[in-house]
């Protein structure tokens, strides 16, 4: 099994971040936030697989491109991304040894730790 980068989510990822379409929550809130299975098929019932894929950060070769199981490390609810699943990704590929994709989710950890560091900072000065 080769799972690997999904470069693609990860420009996704870094460009909702740019323009702040985050979710800036706690670590342990992922078991609340992360989309169900009913929320991921309804999502494909609007939107193509490539749709769908932009929000997985891993992708495993031994599974066909048109399924579910081929996306790995979700960090998002298909709208927004959210830190808890950036930490749940970054975690989760540091202990399977996916080190291409822990660094990606390191750095988007990084990404959404600067923006709520400047939003600390812009309500501190109100």
């Amino acid at each position: 099994m080769a799972v690997t980068l999904n470069q693609r989510a990860y420009d996704h990822a870094r460009s909702l971040i740019q323009d702040r379409q985050v979710v800036l929550d706690e670590r342990d809130a992922w078991s609340e936030h992360r989309p169900s299975a009913r929320e991921e098929n309804r999502f494909l019932e609007e939107h193509d697989i490539r749709a769908y894929g932009r929000w997985y950060l891993g992708v495993d070769d031994e599974h066909g491109e048109d399924t579910k199981s081929h996306y790995k490390f979700p960090y998002g609810d298909f709208e927004k991304v959210h830190r808890c699943g950036v930490l749940s990704a970054e975690a989760r590929a540091g202990q399977q040894k996916y080190l291409d994709i822990e660094k990606a989710a390191a750095h988007l950890h990084g990404m959404l730790d600067g923006l709520a560091a400047a939003d600390g900072d812009a309500s501190a000065d109100g």
